[in-house]
């Protein structure tokens, strides 16, 4: 069993921005002012961009800590009670008195936050495969800059398909060069591949999609109501032991949502088709978690699908939103299998307008929704140039831990289960909105050069070797976050519920 615990880089001290961010989160999120007391920012941001990334992570890790201290809160305690938001205007609840007490002191640490956003894995004896497949990045076309991600086989086919070119760099930009942006765009994204050109983000806000999903919120949420309480309740020290949590995802929103509570004791069972591997991430996302494979199209393993739904007490997905529609297996239906289900749902482009289930990811956004040109426009480049890490799949992945604490809390105070769905494209609104509202330029950070004591002392058996994990970018007083099982391969476990090796 891995312990871990955050320490002190550096003096306590106030973090505006990263308040401001977790205010908004905490609006979406439906938790009052007083859940945001008692929490405490320290050390230096290690993300340079033009954009407040290193308040952004910041924020978002706290709104996961947030939910999960409020989710610890007598159920007669008035905070407990704040409504959800409204779409149009987020509801926060008004200052009820403390009279049960001081809430446990939450610190978030810049540091360790921006090695987290980045990879929190230390090889020791070995490496990584390289982050990206040698076909994936930015091209220059007749018009512009398109950027083609291809880390997965059917998406370097679907782009390859297209561009009918021998199969290395420079062959693809040649060929590229060629093509008007948003026509190779539009070519590889109806081959099933993926692509985006890059857009300004005046381009963006005027854009269809653009428009979308700016009037949608952070978080959309939908309340059931319940005929029966579900049995499970948090626990002090370990929070979520005994919870159940059916992880299907992917790259990477949600793999680092459910790792989060998994780290909290949340009994972690990642489902993947019988094809799909992530060898690159695998080892960073799938730590505390237990991971097994299931044919959706075989009967006998979608009845054993159907058991492990009905008996979970929280759904988190980020495949295309007409991906488990297909299967059968849609919002209502999964809703019928599991009454009191906390469904929680990720997109990449929104669930409005005329890229609602388009294919996409973190890089590919950034290129959309003007964050990859603002960035090239700071540094003064003559090429995209995208944050310093995928700050939008991991501060999504922690709003989406966050929002799948607060149905919890609502399942267990207001005798409901929810749906709830957020988007990168979203994310993306909210950290350009977090920069506008802060008024600040471009902060010049040295960027992140790792030390000893970043790391846990102890070393985590990995399935690939031994390997120094990040402390974490959180601490709660009276519950720090581990793991019961080091990080391991895709399908290396049954499809079935298993208690974990301790709570």
């Amino acid at each position: 069993m891995m312990d871990r615990a955050a320490t002190d880089h550096s003096e306590t001290g106030d973090s505006p921005v990263s308040r401001a961010f977790l205010r908004v989160a905490a609006d979406a999120l439906g938790l009052a002012r007083e859940d945001l007391d008692h929490i405490d920012f320290q050390g230096e941001g290690v993300l340079p961009y033009v954009l407040p990334v290193d308040d952004f992570a910041a924020g978002s890790v706290a709104a996961a800590g947030a939910a999960l201290r409020a989710l610890l809160r007598p159920l007669s305690h008035p905070l407990s009670r704040a409504p959800l938001p409204a779409a149009a205007a987020p509801a926060v609840a008004a200052n009820p008195s403390t009279a049960t007490g001081i809430l446990p002191r939450l610190t978030i640490d810049h540091r360790l936050t921006g090695l987290w956003f980045g990879t929190s894995l230390r090889p020791v004896g070995w490496a990584l495969p390289p982050m990206w497949d040698s076909i994936a990045g930015d091209y220059r076309s007749a018009d512009g800059w398109i950027r083609l991600h291809t880390n997965a086989p059917h998406h370097r086919a679907a782009a390859l398909a297209v561009l009918r070119c021998a199969e290395d760099r420079a062959a693809v930009a040649a060929t590229v060069a060629r093509w008007q942006g948003l026509d190779l765009q539009q070519a590889v994204v109806a081959a099933g591949g993926c692509a985006a050109v890059m857009h300004t983000r005046e381009q963006w806000r005027a854009h269809p999609q653009g428009k979308a999903l700016a009037a949608e919120p952070l978080i959309a949420w939908t309340k059931h109501p319940l005929a029966a309480t579900a049995p499970w309740r948090p626990t002090p020290g370990r929070p979520l032991a005994g919870l159940k949590v059916l992880d299907l995802t992917r790259i990477l929103a949600g793999p680092v949502a459910t790792r989060f509570l998994a780290g909290y004791g949340a009994e972690v069972l990642r489902i993947d088709p019988p094809a799909w591997d992530e060898p690159v991430l695998a080892p960073e996302v799938t730590l505390g978690k237990r991971c097994a494979r299931l044919d959706l199209r075989d009967p006998a393993d979608r009845g054993r699908f159907e058991t492990l739904l009905a008996q979970a007490d929280v759904l988190v997905h980020g495949y295309r939103p007409d991906a488990l529609d297909n299967l059968g297996y849609d919002a209502k239906a999964r809703r019928g299998i599991n009454p009191a289900l906390v469904d929680v749902t990720l997109d990449a482009y929104a669930w409005s307008g005329p890229w609602q289930g388009r294919r996409g990811f973190d890089s590919l956004v950034q290129m959309s929704s003007g964050i990859a040109h603002a960035g090239m426009v700071w540094r003064g480049a003559d090429k995209p140039v995208p944050m310093p890490a995928q700050a939008l799949d991991q501060g999504t992945g922690y709003l989406i831990a966050a929002a799948v604490l607060r149905g919890l809390k609502l399942r267990l105070e207001e005798g409901v289960a929810v749906n709830a769905r957020l988007s990168l494209a979203r994310s993306a609104e909210a950290l350009f909105e977090l920069a506008e509202s802060a008024g600040e330029g471009a902060r010049e950070q040295p960027g992140l050069e790792t030390r000893e004591d970043d790391y846990a002392a102890d070393h985590e058996a990995t399935a690939w070797g031994p390997a120094q994990r990040a402390r974490p970018p959180l601490a709660m007083e009276g519950a720090p976050m581990r793991w019961d099982y080091p990080a391991g391969p895709l399908g290396s476990d049954t499809a079935e519920w298993a208690q974990p090796p301790s709570v």
